[in-house]
């Protein structure tokens, strides 16, 4: 039997749908979800929690490659994901673009020098997300805080600053997201300074104020959120069990230097 040298146009259009099903998966795959460049830059500038950003400023090759590879997702690509695989996507496209925009105005001593009082840093539109550029409050108020329940994103969202959760030294993994999620926690909270017991009082970090909603939008209360993450026996049952007068500490603004 001789084929017809022009095939019929509905045989195409069912040969292009099931190449594209084939292919869709792969793409999906293509994409680095443990962020392994992003690691290798974090992990040679992050050392005891502080960022050495003279020295990005000086080689900022990594960085800018790392989030030209996170621009170059489709939304649709996106969408395809499993949700920590967004959310870790998310969380390390928000550390990068921070760390991206106080590089491009160091020396700084706080995030909060750049952009003036009506654009200050978070927002302007320095993003690349989906072939648009956004600000990095898009990011954490218009996506992650609205299309993800996840509170602990709070541990994991660095704003550049002494007074935020620190920076890991590696990225966020989507196979590992809440294990990271969960250790960048009681990281936070080893530090008194930001969260403590003291004196029959709770004090705690800003976040806790500003946030609220987000920690007990499961119908539970910040303390019974926060007490898991208190590395001391005594101060866990305390926190947990209610009644401690809550204070929240200053917040500093210092940038998160080395």
């Amino acid at each position: 039997m001789i084929l017809p040298r022009i095939l019929p146009s509905r045989f195409l259009g069912s040969m292009l749908g099931l190449f594209a099903l084939f292919i869709a998966p792969a793409a999906a795959r293509a994409f680095d979800h443990e962020h392994t460049d992003f690691t290798s830059v974090l992990g040679a500038v992050v050392s005891d929690k502080r960022i050495d950003y003279a020295a990005l400023k000086k080689d900022p090759v990594g960085l800018d490659a790392y989030l030209k590879t996170l621009a170059a997702v489709s939304e649709s690509g996106f969408q395809s994901w499993s949700k920590d695989e967004q959310l870790a996507y998310l969380i390390n496209l928000y550390n990068a673009a921070t760390i991206k925009l106080v590089v491009d105005h160091y020396p700084v001593k706080s995030i909060k020098d750049i952009g003036g009082l009506f654009s200050g840093p978070w927002k302007q539109e320095v993003v690349d997300l989906f072939g648009e550029k956004v600000t990095l409050d898009h990011i954490e108020h218009g996506i992650v805080r609205v299309n993800y329940t996840e509170p602990r994103a709070h541990f994991g969202l660095v704003c550049a600053s002494i007074g935020c959760p620190p920076l890991r030294a590696g990225a966020f993994s989507a196979t590992k997201l809440g294990a990271q999620l969960d250790e960048q926690g009681k990281v936070f909270f080893a530090e008194k300074t930001k969260n403590r017991v003291e004196g029959g009082v709770l004090y705690l970090s800003p976040i806790f104020d500003w946030f609220a909603g987000d920690f007990t939008k499961k119908g539970g209360t910040i303390e019974a959120f926060v007490a898991p993450y208190f590395s001391d026996e005594g101060d866990r049952r305390a926190v947990a069990a209610g009644g401690l007068k809550v204070k929240f500490t200053d917040y500093d603004w210092s940038l998160n230097r080395q």
